[in-house]
């Protein structure tokens, strides 16, 4: 076996501890603890601070410390050993940290050293250090809020920001402030970004000491390495392959130019699984994967040091979490994942994004632990100027529903008295506090209910939780807690998307899969042992009757799946699309079979699928890919109607239903009054309503008109289309009080001008005999007496000098008289309109009544222009009187007579 920088002896007579960098500091960070009871640790990866620290904070190693009264007399620690919590992110570095800390003191986990995580506990009561998950120590927090025994506690990589370990700091600082002002508290972050967290944690007292220990961290050569022809970038969790087939030729670049061994970053377990079996015929290479599913042994693989050499693929777990030794490049692909939440349509998922600047250098300093090293960077230098320096906090990302609860079950539903390092976003916690209410785990005010405790106690998603508690009363305890155990430890993709045949691999073994198998079959015991010690909840629209084993239905497994998963996200039944009166079955063959869920959400069963044509699905795992109108299934269970409606009851209602349909093909609109059973947006049964609620039916008439316009829908004959033209035109001129009468703004005032009409019509008919004209003569100005003025300020008609009356066109920009030529005859001006603000058009007209000339300045045209159209027409038109002088011709409209 190859030696190892960081698990090998040290020389005889020298302690395992005493070359990591990190032992410098802690003089320093003991003295800081002494005067001020917290204090912030700024450690790069490497020095130490995950395991040296802790043991000396309990006392355990030997450190020699500033002088303190308390400090013995050889200036190591006085007083008695304390008890110390270290809180980590990632169960993965959880049992790292504990089994690295015991071989410190020459230990096995489980003495002196402990670690606790969801499902597996070693500790007992000699242990003074205990490791555990951040969702562990905020469960312990609601359960125990002092922390009875407890003498400091550590944040471990808080940089990463996750939403437990914010929360879990909020509330041990609101203990210091009201319960233990002893208990010692410190942030541990592999990052220099440490004034926010020093003045959270510092408080009214001006911020917290920084203690910053320096690394030893050997130089690391940057490569640039970026694929030879442009890759697409990441669209949800989707990564070009290129980029991959690039990753994998990088590794094997680093293999050759480099000794040691090649850790290579990826943002998740499907990209890992892609780049390992593209390496599969490296020789002489182990190729370990590594993520938060990845089994014990791969675990215990990757934190020892390998006889061959090795290619490490990782997730963002092995940034600053772990310690890999013996490597001596590092791939980065330079991807992460993040969590999205879409409130709107119920779903989260992880997406991809760029990595940040500060993720990249964590990465890059994986290289240099043990010896110089390279990082090969599959990017371009360029693309740093547009990427985010830190990555973005997870309470700003994430569902929040646990959050709540968690805050609920602390006193504080709002958080408002929470001091988080960022505030939650207000609509996602809006969002996670409805569904907290819709599942009875807090009352109307926000406040938790005694059901809210119990489902906070189990230790899962509140949704889970919800399932687990309900579910037991209906399949029986056992299988309750074997399918959420399915929800809550995601089962590999490889098994389908099917979970009732997933359940059935689980109970087999895993379906070569051993490694989640066992996890799952932990969990199911976990979640047994969370049933037995909840207490029966006594609120809520479901109540479980204990953990009972007995299935009072005689639910088939297959029909279990379905209603369990259906409890936990009810909004996500969803119906296949199609004429169920026919029994429409999906097209063979068909790539895509379309459902609707109970959200709304439009969503497809690949066609190839067993669960493609099933009339209802209960779906538990479904994301949206981007720019896709439907979410996509990948992971559900067939449900029966009775058992969607039994367990999503709260949104099974019966409402009216009046709108404005348009027939598929059609262009004529009609109004649909029904009254429909539905759960929620998935529609059950529809009557016809003969009586429609009156506010409903105004509202679909002013869809319609919205949708086709005013213009299409209503009647507008020539005395509508008239008036309108000149109301627009007196807008256009002056402006108020004259009404603006363009489509969009008849139709938002169309209750007022369109009143009584509209209030007595129920359907397109009623709407077209509107008498248009009559009713826009409501929109005229008559509180200030300006509508009187209207045929003043744009007359219908005028009157010309040969006595007819002329109508005047409003059609256009401007204007226009148009009219025959001899009729103006004498006629030295048109009269403006608009209080003399708009000079009329006048379109002078042929006896045949074509355009002969267009003026606004009468005068003009006959002093200049006439001489032209009289010498062009006379000819043509010799029984209409041509004078030489127009302006002292008799004006007429008749021809002369015959000689």
């Amino acid at each position: 076996m190859r030696p190892s920088a960081t698990d090998r002896r040290p020389p005889a007579g020298e302690q395992p501890w005493e070359g990591l960098p990190v032992r410098q500091a802690l003089p320093g960070l003991l003295a800081a603890l002494d005067r001020r009871g917290t204090a912030v640790l700024a450690a790069p990866p490497g020095t130490g601070k995950t395991t040296l620290v802790p043991l000396a904070l309990a006392g355990l190693v030997p450190i020699a410390r500033e002088s303190t009264p308390d400090s013995g007399p050889d200036g190591g620690p006085g007083g008695p050993p304390r008890r110390v919590v270290v809180a980590e992110p990632r169960r993965l570095a959880v049992r790292a940290a504990a089994r690295r800390m015991a071989w410190l003191l020459g230990e096995q986990p489980g003495g002196r050293v402990g670690f606790s995580m969801r499902g597996e506990r070693r500790a007992g009561p000699g242990t003074l250090v205990e490791v555990v998950t951040t969702g562990v120590l905020l469960q312990r927090l609601q359960r125990d809020p002092e922390l009875t025994g407890v003498d400091t506690v550590l944040l471990d990589e808080c940089h990463e920001r996750h939403l437990d370990a914010d929360t879990a700091l909020a509330f041990l600082l609101d203990v210091r402030a009201a319960l233990r002002p002893e208990l010692r508290l410190v942030t541990a972050s592999a990052t220099s970004d440490t004034a926010a967290w020093a003045r959270l944690l510092g408080g009214e007292d001006g911020p917290a000491p920084v203690v910053e220990a320096q690394g030893t961290a050997h130089e690391v050569a940057v490569v640039w390495a970026p694929p030879p022809r442009p890759v697409r970038p990441p669209q949800g969790t989707r990564v070009d392959p290129a980029l991959l087939d690039h990753v994998a030729a990088t590794v094997r670049r680093a293999l050759a130019e480099c000794g040691g061994d090649v850790l290579c970053f990826l943002p998740g377990v499907g990209e890992i699984a892609r780049v390992a079996g593209l390496l599969g015929g490296a020789d002489g290479v182990d190729v370990l994967q590594v993520h938060g599913g990845a089994p014990q042994a791969v675990q215990d693989a990757v934190l020892a040091p390998g006889e061959r050499r090795r290619v490490v693929l990782a997730t963002s777990v092995a940034e600053s979490s772990l310690t890999v030794p013996g490597v001596r490049a590092v791939v980065d692909c330079g991807l992460a994942r993040e969590p999205r939440t879409d409130h709107a349509r119920g779903l989260s998922s992880l997406v991809t994004v760029r990595a940040s600047l500060a993720a990249a250098r964590q990465r890059a300093g994986r290289a240099g632990r043990e010896a110089p090293g390279t990082v090969y960077r599959c990017w371009q230098q360029a693309e740093d100027a547009r990427t985010a320096p830190y990555p973005a906090p997870e309470i700003a990302l994430a569902d929040l529903t646990s959050f709540a609860l968690q805050a609920a079950c602390w006193g504080d539903p709002d958080a408002a008295g929470l001091a988080l390092p960022d505030p939650p976003p207000s609509g996602a916690l809006a969002a996670a506090r409805e569904a907290l209410r819709a599942v009875g785990a807090v009352d109307g005010s926000g406040r938790v209910t005694a059901r809210g405790r119990s489902m906070a106690a189990v230790g899962v998603h509140p949704r889970l939780a919800r399932a687990l508690l309900d579910g037991a009363a209906r399949v029986g305890a056992r299988r309750a807690a074997e399918v959420v155990a399915l929800l809550s430890e995601e089962p590999p993709r490889a098994l389908g998307d099917d979970l009732a045949a997933v359940w059935r691999q689980a109970r087999a073994g895993g379906g070569g899969h051993p490694g989640w198998a066992a996890r799952w079959r932990d969990e199911v015991g976990r979640l047994r042992r969370g049933l037995d010690g909840a207490a029966a909840p006594d609120e809520g629209p479901e109540v479980s009757d204990g953990a009972s084993d007995a299935v009072p239905d005689r639910v088939s497994d297959g029909a279990a799946a379905g209603l369990v998963v259906a409890l936990a996200f009810p909004e996500r039944v969803a119906r296949m699309r199609g004429d169920r009166t026919r029994g429409d079955r999906p097209e063979p063959g068909a790539a895509r079979v379309p459902y609707l869920m109970a959200s709304g959400t439009a969503a497809e069963v690949a066609g190839g699928s067993p669960l493609a044509g099933e009339p209802w699905l209960a779906v538990a795992v479904a994301d949206r890919p981007a720019g896709s109108p439907s979410a996509r299934v990948l992971r559900a269970a067939a449900i029966g109607e009775d058992a969607a409606r039994w367990a999503a009851a709260p949104l099974l209602a019966v409402r009216e239903e009046v709108v404005w349909a348009v027939p598929d093909g059609g262009r004529r609109g009609e109004v649909a009054a029904r009254r429909v059973e539905a759960l929620g947006a998935v529609e059950l049964a529809a009557v016809p309503l003969r009586s429609p609620e009156p506010g409903l039916l105004r509202a679909a008439l002013l869809d319609g008109l919205a949708r086709e316009g005013v213009s299409a829908l209503l009647t507008w004959r020539e005395a509508a289309v008239g008036l309108r033209e000149r109301l627009a035109f007196l807008h256009r001129a002056l402006g108020g009080p004259w009404p603006e009468v363009s489509d969009g703004a008849l139709l938002a005032r169309a209750e007022e001008w369109l009143g009584p009409e509209l209030a007595r019509a129920r359907r397109r008919a009623d709407l077209e005999r509107i008498d248009t004209a009559e009713a826009l003569r409501r929109l005229l100005p008559w509180a200030g007496g300006e509508a009187l003025r209207l045929d003043a300020l744009a007359p219908e008609r005028i009157e010309v000098p040969s006595g007819s009356r002329i109508r005047v066109d409003y059609s256009g920009e401007r204007p226009v008289l148009a009219v025959k030529l001899q009729e103006l005859f004498g006629w030295d001006a048109a009269p403006a309109l608009a209080g003399g603000r708009v000079p009329l058009t006048v379109h002078l007209l042929s006896p045949a009544g074509r355009p002969a000339a267009v003026t606004g300045d009468l005068a003009s045209f006959w002093r200049d222009g006439y001489r032209a159209v009289r010498a062009e027409l006379r000819g043509r038109y010799p029984r209409h009187p041509w004078p030489e002088d127009p302006t002292r011709a008799e004006p007429t409209r008749r021809t002369r007579p015959r000689r």
